[in-house]
C-alpha cells in the first residue's frame, strides 16, 4: 500500500471516516483541507450497483455543468463540405478536414480535449481508434459527439461550456470531474446537482437493486469524503 505524505495525512485526519456528509458540508470540508499549490480538480466517484459485463446495465451519457470545469477546452472537429463552415461558426479550435490531419493524428497528435465528428467523417475518424480510444477522445453518437453539420455550433459550445462525459468502468465505478477547488462552494454544489440529475436519468433498464451504492467527493491528491446517499440523490439543480 502506498505511503501518503505528511500533508495528506493531516488533511485525512480532518475527515470523519464514519460520517456521511451533506453535499454542502463535503464541499466546504474539501476546500478547507485542500493542500495543493495548484488549483486542484474536484472529482466525484460513484460506486454503482451495476454489472459492467451486462449489456443492459451500461451507463454512458453526458452532462453540461452549469459552471463549467474551470479550464479552456480545445475542440477538434472532423468535418467536410458545409460542416467546415459550421465548425468555424461554432468556434472549433481545430478542423480536421483533410487526409493530412488524419495522418497527423495517426502519428500521435492529440493536442485537444474533445473531438466531434459529422456522420460523413466517421469512416475516416474511425480509423483513429488506436490513438483516440485510449484517451477517450473517439467521437461517439451516445456521447453526443457525432452530430449533423447544423448541430455542430451547439455541440462545440456545450463542449467549451463544461460538457462532461461519464461512463461505467470495468470495476462498476463512474469518475467525473465537476470543477476546481477555486470555484465558489455554491457553484460546486450546483455542478454536483446537475451531475447527479444526469446520472439518475441515465439509469439503465437492466439495473436491479440499489443503483448508486456510494458517492465520494475528492480533490486532486486529497482524501475522499463520503456523501450521504439520500441527500445527494434528492438534490435540486437550482440549489
Amino acid at each position: 500500500m502506498a505511503q501518503h505524505g505528511k500533508k495528506y495525512r493531516a488533511a485525512s485526519e480532518k475527515v470523519d471516516e464514519l460520517k456521511y456528509y451533506s453535499p454542502e458540508e463535503s464541499i466546504s470540508l474539501m476546500k478547507e483541507i485542500n493542500y495543493t499549490k495548484f488549483d486542484a480538480t474536484v472529482e466525484v466517484h460513484l460506486k454503482m450497483g451495476l454489472d459492467p459485463r451486462q449489456a443492459d446495465q451500461q451507463v454512458r451519457d453526458v452532462c453540461v455543468l452549469p459552471h463549467g470545469l474551470g479550464k479552456t477546452v480545445r475542440v477538434l472537429v472532423f468535418a467536410q463540405g458545409e460542416g467546415v463552415q459550421k465548425a468555424e461558426e461554432g468556434g472549433a479550435d481545430i478542423i480536421a478536414d483533410t487526409d493530412e490531419w488524419i495522418k497527423k493524428i495517426q502519428n500521435g497528435f492529440t493536442d485537444f480535449d474533445v473531438a466531434i465528428a459529422t456522420p460523413d467523417m466517421m469512416g475516416k475518424a474511425g480509423r483513429l481508434g488506436r490513438v483516440l480510444g485510449p484517451r477517450n477522445l473517439m467521437p461517439n453518437p451516445k456521447a453526443g459527439t457525432v452530430v449533423s453539420p447544423d448541430d455542430l455550433p451547439r455541440a462545440i459550445n456545450e463542449a467549451k461550456a463544461g460538457r462532461v462525459e461519464f461512463r461505467l468502468d470495468k470495476t462498476a465505478n463512474v469518475h467525473v470531474p465537476i470543477g476546481k477547488v477555486s470555484f465558489e462552494a455554491k457553484q460546486l454544489v450546483q455542478n454536483l446537482a446537475a451531475l447527479m440529475d444526469a446520472i439518475k436519468k441515465a439509469k439503465p433498464a437492466g439495473s436491479k437493486g440499489t443503483y448508486i451504492r456510494k458517492v465520494t467527493l475528492t480533490s486532486t491528491m486529497g482524501p475522499g469524503i463520503k456523501l450521504d446517499n439520500n441527500l445527494i440523490q434528492s438534490m435540486d439543480i437550482e440549489e
